[in-house]
């Protein structure tokens, strides 16, 4: 098997693209992964996510792209697994999102804020390696310059986004008003 880092450097070297993992979805709901020439489960799929390895998920017959669905069983099997990450009310906020005017704004919003946490959380970790396991216990229990500033970070990165997207909103609104000939005061 090869390891995604592996071609990534390949790729780089011979100027070509990374080669795209394939999975295959039979009708039978089996997923078949061609590059180990194997089946392979949900599970497995999730670990190819944690190990940020590049797929893509195809319908066996029509070759359609299945990735985002097989992507959202593996979020239920997460949250059905004993330790959800949404709440109800959360889960049920999203959906009211769909056919909403700001559904477009919704995922770019999400997506950017999750990043950010990603980073806050990379940072931490990276923080975090040289420190004893004492020293992490009393990090922890000490209000921790470093950790205010990561997520100050956090914080400004997300009340950025929101600015962004809050403009944005904004042209979209004149450029509708304006195709009907109204001006804003």
């Amino acid at each position: 098997m090869r390891n995604s880092k592996e071609s990534l450097v390949q790729s780089k070297k011979s100027g070509t693209k990374p080669v795209q993992r394939v999975i295959k979805k039979y009708p039978n709901r089996r997923l078949y992964d061609t590059e180990t020439s194997s089946y392979i489960t949900l599970a497995e799929v999730k670990q190819l996510v944690m190990n940020k390895e590049s797929f893509v998920v195809r319908d066996a017959k029509t070759g359609d792209d299945l990735t985002r669905s097989i992507l959202l069983q593996v979020i239920l099997e997460e949250e059905a697994g004993g330790a959800p990450m949404f709440t109800e009310q959360v889960l049920a906020s999203i959906i009211r999102f769909y056919g909403h005017a700001m559904q477009g704004y919704m995922g770019p919003y999400l997506e950017k804020n999750i990043q950010a946490m990603a980073e806050v959380q990379a940072q931490l970790a990276e923080k975090a390696e040289s420190l004893t396991p004492e020293m992490w216990a009393r990090f922890m229990t000490l209000q921790s310059p470093v950790l205010q500033g990561l997520m100050g970070n956090y914080v400004e990165q997300s009340k950025n986004v929101f600015l962004q997207m809050q403009e944005q909103m904004q042209k979209n609104t004149e450029q509708v008003l304006g195709a009907f000939g109204i001006k804003r005061p």
